[in-house]
This record gives C-alpha cells, structure tokens and sequence, in this order.
C-alpha cells in the first residue's frame, strides 16, 4: 500500500499548478482592461502615454540598430530572389525575341517578293505584254556563257525565241526549251545582239554583249546625238522584241578619230543577281512592233553611213554583207537564235 500512498500527492500537486496558471492568466487580462480603459479615458497626455511614449524614446535607438542590421540580410534575399526570376524572364524573353526575329525575316521576305510582283504587273501592265510568269532557279553552268534557267518551258506554251524581262527591264532571250524549263541568254553574253535605239533621239543601233560582260550599242553614227546617261529601249526592229522595252542606261560615249560610229557602252538596267521572277513575252501585238517609219528610218540610217564607209566595211565583212539595209529583216525575221535577237542591216540578218 505505500505506492498508492505516493501516488495522491502528485495528483493534487498538478491540480494546484493548473489553478495557479488560471488565476495569473485572469489577473493579466483583467489588468490589460483596467489599463487600456485607463489609457482611452486619459489619452496620450495621461500617465499611460507619457510611459508609453518614454517607452518608445529609449527603445528607438535600439530598433533603429536592428534595422540597420537586417537591412542587408533582406536586400540579400532579395538579390536572391531577384536572381531567380529574372534568369526565368530572361529565358522566356529570348525565346520570344527569337520567334520575333523568325517571324519579322518571313514577313520582311513576304514583303520584297510582294514588291518584285507587283514590278513585273507593272511593266506588264504598262507595255501591254502577253506574258507569262516564271522563276529563276539556276544561272550559268559554265563559265564562258551568261545564261540563266528558269522553271517553265514548252509545257507552259513557251518556245525558243522569246524574250524576257524583270521587272526592271530586259535580261534577255530563250535559247533552249525543254518541257519544264528554259534556258535564258542574257544580254550580257558574247553571242547576244538586240535592236535597240536611244530614246531621246531615237538613234538606232545594236546592243551587243561581250566576254567580259561589258554591253555596247554599236552602229550608231557619231553625227546622231547621243548623251551619258541617255536611256536605251528595244527598237521592235525585227519582230522579237517589243517595241520600247527598257535596256539600260549609256554611262559612255566614246568618239574614235577615223571612226563613223561612236562607241557607246550601257550598263544594262536588269541584273538576274537580284532577280527571281521574270515575264516570258509570249506575243507582240501590232503596236509593239516597229512601224515602217521606224524601218525606213533605220534603213536611211544605214544606207548613209553604208556609203561612206563602203570600201571599208567590204573589206572587213568576209560575208559581204554590210550595208544591205535593214528593212529586209524587219519584213521577213528570221527564227531567233542564240545570236540572233532581231537584227539590224545584213550584217546582223546572218548573226
């Protein structure tokens, strides 16, 4: 029975502890009443807040201390957090800036093709051209030919023989056609000779293309006014081109001693490094063909200067051809070929 005995006290001793703790619980809060309705009635000029705002007097110091402490432990998390959002941010930045890029190179593409049609609907409309359109997909395979293949041929109705231009002007003439392509021969090429005339004074000539790449309009007088920077257009002499096409612009006019011609070199208006649609002239109406007053006109031109120069151009001419005028290949053009674009006098007939 001695355990049971010990046992009592330590009950009783617990139930003593629980109202003690009860009793200073009700004391604090019936003390925190008295004193808040103490401190409402008399304000802050009453004993209440002249402690409280003595209080507040000593223990400012100390809190201004402690804030300048923590203030570099919380810019720090700070810094921290910072860190961790803005790497987030930026990486969802980049991939929206690279999908801005993406999106502003198709759009920027979209806008120079939608540019270089709508050129090619202009001259098309401007000239009245029966064309078709066409795209550029390889240029020359060799090195000794100025060529370019576009990508339609006879299965789209094209034929050898016919013209083709940018949108800034002539690039040349069809020389080969296959069922779905063609191969185009640039007015820069050796072998390519097109009746042209300077538009201001309408001087007739040919504009030839040479090895080197460098266009000329030959057979043009050195009485004939003939100005740098005057424009060159096709002439329709010959039934090929159209008549008033544009060609390029003369950047020299050269006037030889002995000479009867000048020598005049034009740099050509089109270039096929910057364009990838074409129009593939499939007809001329009437209009674009050069009248009989353009052919008269061409061939006073060369039975003029044919005359004076006579002896000399029989001896140069192992065909003997010069000077048979050109109205005989306007009435009855010949078949186009890789070196015959519409010619001007005999000379060029056989070319």
């Amino acid at each position: 029975m001695p355990l049971g005995g010990n046992r009592a006290p330590a009950v009783g001793l617990g139930n003593n502890n629980q109202g003690t703790g009860a009793r200073e619980l009700v004391a604090c809060l019936v003390i925190s009443v008295v004193l808040f309705t103490v401190g409402v009635r008399t304000g802050e000029g009453g004993p209440l807040g002249v402690v409280r705002g003595a209080f507040q007097t000593i223990t400012t110091p100390v809190r201004l201390v402690g804030s300048a402490v923590s203030m570099p432990f919380q810019g720090l998390g700070n810094v921290f957090s910072n860190l961790t959002a803005d790497q987030a941010t930026l990486s969802e930045l980049e991939a929206e800036n690279g999908e801005l890029r993406s999106r502003n190179a198709e759009l920027e593409e979209a806008e120079q093709t939608a540019t270089r049609l709508q050129g090619l609907l202009d001259l098309r409309s401007t000239y009245d051209l029966q064309s078709t359109a066409a795209h550029i997909i390889s240029g020359s395979s060799d090195s000794w030919s100025s060529t370019v293949t576009i990508d339609k041929g006879t299965a789209s109705g094209l034929s050898v023989g016919m013209p083709v231009a940018s949108s800034s002007g002539v690039i040349g003439q069809i020389v080969a056609c296959g069922a779905t392509s063609s191969t185009v021969l640039l007015v820069t090429d050796e072998s390519s000779s097109v009746s042209a005339m300077v538009q201001s004074s309408r001087a007739q000539g040919m504009l030839n293309g040479s090895a080197a790449g460098e266009v000329r309009l030959d057979m043009i007088r050195t009485d004939q006014t003939v100005e740098v920077g005057g424009i060159v257009v096709t002439s329709g002499i010959g039934g090929v081109f159209p008549k008033g096409l544009p060609l390029g612009k003369v950047t020299s006019v050269e006037k030889n001693p002995g000479s009867m011609y000048y020598t005049i070199v034009v740099e050509p208006y089109a270039h096929t490094e910057t364009a990838e649609e074409v129009l593939v002239i499939t007809s001329l109406t009437d209009a674009q063909v050069a009248t009989s007053e353009d052919v008269a006109a061409a061939d006073a031109q060369e039975t003029s200067s044919g005359a004076s120069d006579a002896p000399a151009a029989g001896a140069n001419d192992p065909t003997g051809a010069s000077g048979s005028g050109q109205g005989a290949s306007a009435a009855a053009p010949a078949a186009p070929t890789a070196t015959a674009t519409g010619g001007q006098g005999g000379r060029h007939a056989g070319r």
